[in-house]
């Protein structure tokens, strides 16, 4: 019965040539439209570590001192005695330290020139938290970490420029005046958001944009960093001046972020005990005034706070979606012509003994068919949308792929929401009174 019902949908929309290209122009364009923006919040706002996100935490404390007006979220980042002191004593699986600071390099072997590239500053547990993918060699330890080793790896597209891709470990780098050996390569690695280095909150003017950056070039241990490029690391909220001028390390200001792996439950309440017992010996101590402002926020809900999904996007998306369901109210009036239009025919299919069930299930039958039909072509709508995007200067431009799921989406998105556009018109096609169309026949 249903392939019957099937070739009877194909030729009623044969005969309807006109009619049956609008309502599936209609569809294609209000898919098209809704699953383009669709697609930049799936890629925008998904986990960008499924199966380890939820390991992962972002600890806070504020040691600036109290304002008149008390500060209702703690500072984004972490000032360096907090920090190292999380760092040292923190019951935690891994623990990774992150700072960021722009660095002159180039290479002794290579005819490259030298050039300013993002450098990362971290903690060996940085690349087994975050599964950074490893192309040559590998990390370094934590015993590089202690003796500040002057030791890197670098990306994958640095490698490509200063050694022509090949096997570079054991090679070294010039950071400003001092030689660094490479110890790892990066495989090819995009992560989206760049969700280690996610800082600034909804009380930031910053732009989302640069969390959508590409990853640095080149990572080094950060107490090596701190002595082989002093003097370029950024401070950000500061209260006071510094003991000596050009040292992070006695800084009033902001500038560390801090990740914690706790893998149960049981760690996390741990962690959190850990936490408010040292905001409150850091009170006593006349370190920290607030000891409130201490927080311990998973990934998602990390990245939740400082908003890495643009609202532009989040408006694009709304008015897409708008758009669709003017194209599906569009849709139901011409179905609902196409179904009145054959009154006699289905008024003589009654006659013959069709039911009103099987006359509802030809009509959503048929409107499955302009669903599918539609989909596709919304799913070309959508790939040209996304092709655009690209071409953007966006930071997240290169990230905007048609992947699988979306693609498995778009066709059914067609589908279902042109069944529910095609409901009442089979319902009222179905309540057609035979009696009445064979009088007038």
């Amino acid at each position: 019965m249903f392939t019957y019902y099937l070739q009877q949908g194909m030729r009623s929309l044969r005969r309807t040539p006109v009619l049956t290209g609008l309502m599936v122009l209609s569809i294609a364009v209000g898919i098209g439209a809704s699953m383009t923006t669709l697609t930049v919040m799936h890629l925008l706002s998904g986990d960008p570590l499924p199966g380890r996100s939820q390991h992962l935490y972002y600890p806070q404390v504020d040691a600036s001192p109290r304002g008149e007006k008390p500060r209702v979220d703690p500072l984004d980042m972490l000032d360096y005695t907090s920090a190292v002191d999380l760092w040292r004593d923190g019951p935690a699986e891994r623990k990774a330290l992150v700072a960021n600071s722009p660095a002159k390099l180039s290479a002794p072997t290579s005819s490259a020139p030298a050039s300013i590239t993002p450098m990362l500053s971290t903690t060996a547990d940085f690349f087994p938290m975050f599964q950074v993918p490893m192309a040559y060699g590998s990390g370094w330890s934590r015993e590089d970490d202690e003796r500040r080793a002057r030791v890197a790896v670098i990306s994958w597209n640095l490698n490509q420029r200063l050694f022509g891709g090949k096997d570079s470990v054991g090679q070294m780098l010039r950071i400003r005046d001092s030689e660094v050996r490479i110890v790892g390569v990066l495989k090819p690695w995009r992560p989206a958001p760049l969700y280690y280095a996610v800082a600034g909150g909804r009380f930031s003017q910053g732009d989302t944009a640069d969390f959508y950056r590409a990853p640095q070039d080149v990572m080094m241990p950060l107490f090596s960093s701190l002595q082989v490029n002093a003097g370029n690391f950024q401070q950000f909220t500061c209260w006071g001046l510094p003991e000596q001028p050009g040292h992070l390390e006695n800084s009033n200001c902001v500038w560390l972020q801090q990740w914690v792996q706790l893998d149960t439950p049981a760690q996390v309440s741990a962690y959190e005990r850990f936490l408010q017992g040292y905001v409150q010996q850091q009170q006593q101590l006349g370190r920290i005034s607030q000891p409130e402002l201490a927080r311990l926020s998973s990934l998602m809900q990390w990245l939740d706070f400082n908003g890495v999904v643009p609202r532009d996007v989040r408006l694009q998306a709304w008015m897409a979606l708008a758009f669709l369901g003017i194209c599906l109210f569009n849709t139901v009036g011409l179905l609902l012509a196409k179904f009145l239009r054959r009154t006699s025919e289905i008024g003589v299919l009654r006659a013959l003994g069709a039911t009103r069930a099987m006359v509802f299930q030809q009509c959503l039958i048929e409107a499955a068919l302009i669903g599918l039909a539609g989909g596709l072509g919304g799913l070309l709508l959508t790939a040209f949308g996304l092709w655009n995007i690209r071409q953007q200067p966006l930071a997240y431009a290169d990230m905007m792929q048609l992947d699988l799921t979306m693609l498995g989406s778009t066709l059914a998105a067609a589908v279902v929401t042109t069944l529910l556009a095609g409901l009442l018109p089979a319902l009222r096609a179905a309540r057609i009174d035979p009696a009445l169309q064979i009088k007038a026949l």
